[in-house]
């Protein structure tokens, strides 16, 4: 049996891929905001530049997460998109 590929939806541009595809900002209940792991409530994010944006302009991720996301969160993700750009223009 083949399983279908669980589909979520980007808080910024709301387009609904695989999970697989997007960045995920969890609030767990002991650690606060966290990337990738932890139980809790989720948001998640496509790994582009306009994205990140919007999401911070519009306070997305606070919305979504019901709780205060702090600018250290956003930096994480802007350098980890940064270096995911590095290593495309690498790769070329």
């Amino acid at each position: 049996m083949k399983h279908s590929p669980v589909l979520r939806r980007c808080v910024a541009c709301r387009k609904l891929l695989d999970r697989k595809q997007l960045w995920r900002i969890v609030r767990d209940f002991q650690d606060g905001v966290v990337l990738d792991k932890g139980m809790g409530r989720s948001a998640y994010i496509c790994p582009n530049e306009n994205c990140l944006k919007e999401a911070w302009q519009r306070k997305r991720f606070q919305k979504a997460l019901r709780c205060q996301v702090k600018i250290s969160v956003f930096e994480v993700l802007q350098n980890r998109l940064n270096q995911s750009n590095d290593s495309i223009t690498k790769a070329i």
